[in-house]
């Protein structure tokens, strides 16, 4: 899953990202809302971290071009004002969730993972399909209750497909949720990484869908938890 940060406190934006990508996440960054904006608009970003208080251009306003716009991505707001008509005011422009400063970035994580579940259409932090098991908050997975041991990288490509299980994705979609912008998108990591996830976690699990990309089939054994 990627992410964006807009948040213009430098050490604060270093300490969500160092969060975020502890929790399993490759996130981009902005500190000003002109540069938020433009980044959330033109990136199909899975949520957005993004700061009320912003220099440029501020928070509500990013987000209220961004709803204009059609951007639907979760937009979770960070800021220090306290008052009920802030956190109306956010909500009103179209944020899904709110948190104030001071916070724990434990809060944090946990907020977003409940909307990137929510936006996926899963209420459960466990996505199963047969008898492999993601756990979202754990960040692992299993089959038949025994834990595979996979990369950071092979975690993100499987959690994606799982999360949007049923449906083909692209190798397009896939790298622009799964890597930053510097990525070389001209690369074969993606089919790299399918094929490592075949032989670890099951052969037939991933199915190459020829011309169009790869799907987790979401049949009748395939059931959240």
């Amino acid at each position: 899953m990627r992410l964006l940060v807009v948040e213009d406190d430098r050490d604060l934006n270093r300490q969500l990202v160092e969060a975020l990508t502890e929790a399993g996440y490759v996130v981009d960054t902005a500190h000003d809302g002109e540069e938020g904006h433009f980044l959330g608009d033109t990136e199909p970003y899975d949520a957005v971290v993004l700061d009320l208080g912003l220099p440029v251009l501020d928070g509500l306003s990013v987000l209220e071009r961004w709803r204009r716009d059609g951007r639907a991505m979760p937009v979770l707001i960070l800021t220090a004002r306290d008052r009920w008509s802030d956190k109306v005011a956010g909500i009103d422009a179209g944020a899904d969730d709110y948190v104030a400063k001071p916070f724990h970035m434990e809060e944090v994580v946990a907020r977003l993972r409940a909307l990137l579940r929510r936006a996926a259409g899963h209420a459960s932090n466990e996505i199963s399909v047969g008898a492999i098991r993601l756990d979202i908050r754990a960040g692992k997975v299993t089959r038949d209750g025994m834990t595979i041991k996979l990369t950071s990288h092979e975690f993100r490509l499987l959690s994606y497909l799982m999360h949007h299980k049923g449906r083909i994705v692209s190798r397009t979609e896939l790298i622009e949720h799964l890597y930053d912008q510097d990525f070389d998108r001209d690369s074969n990591t993606i089919e790299v990484f399918i094929g490592r996830l075949r032989k670890k976690v099951d052969a037939d699990l991933i199915e190459t869908v020829r011309g169009l990309g790869y799907r987790i089939a979401d049949g009748d054994a395939a059931a959240d938890a």
